[in-house]
C-alpha cells in the first residue's frame, strides 16, 4: 500500500512538474512576444517623433533615446501652451485697447456733433 502511495504521489508530482515546464515555455514566449512588441513600439515611436533619427542606422532604437525623444516633444509642446497663453494674454490686451479707443472715438463724434 505505500508503494502505490508512493507512486500516485511521484506521478502526481511528475504531472506537477510537466505542467511547470508548459507553463515555463508559455511564459518565456510571452516574455520575448512582450520584448519584441517593445522594440517595434520603440521604432514607431522614433519614427513618428523623428523620421530621419529611426531606423536610419539599422541599430535599435533605445529606451533612453525614446525617453529623451518623448521628453523633448513634451517640453516643446509645453512651451507651445506657455506661447499660446502669452499671445492669448496679448490679444486680450489689444481688444480692450481697441475698445477703449471705439468707445473714445464715439465720444469725439457725440461732441463734434454737439458742438456742430
Amino acid at each position: 500500500q505505500a508503494e502505490e502511495e508512493l507512486k500516485a504521489a511521484w506521478s502526481q508530482q511528475a504531472g506537477q512538474l510537466r505542467e511547470m515546464g508548459r507553463r515555463e515555455r508559455l511564459l518565456r514566449s510571452d516574455v520575448q512576444r512582450a520584448r519584441e512588441q517593445l522594440e517595434s513600439f520603440k521604432t514607431r515611436v522614433m519614427q513618428v517623433c523623428s523620421p530621419s533619427a529611426a531606423g536610419s542606422t539599422g541599430k535599435s532604437v533605445t529606451e533612453q533615446q525614446v525617453i529623451e525623444k518623448v521628453r523633448q516633444i513634451s517640453d516643446e509642446n509645453q512651451q507651445s501652451h506657455e506661447r499660446e497663453k502669452s499671445l492669448q494674454k496679448e490679444l486680450n490686451s489689444r481688444l480692450a485697447q481697441e475698445k477703449e479707443v471705439s468707445a473714445n472715438i464715439e465720444v469725439f463724434k457725440n461732441s463734434l456733433q454737439k458742438l456742430q
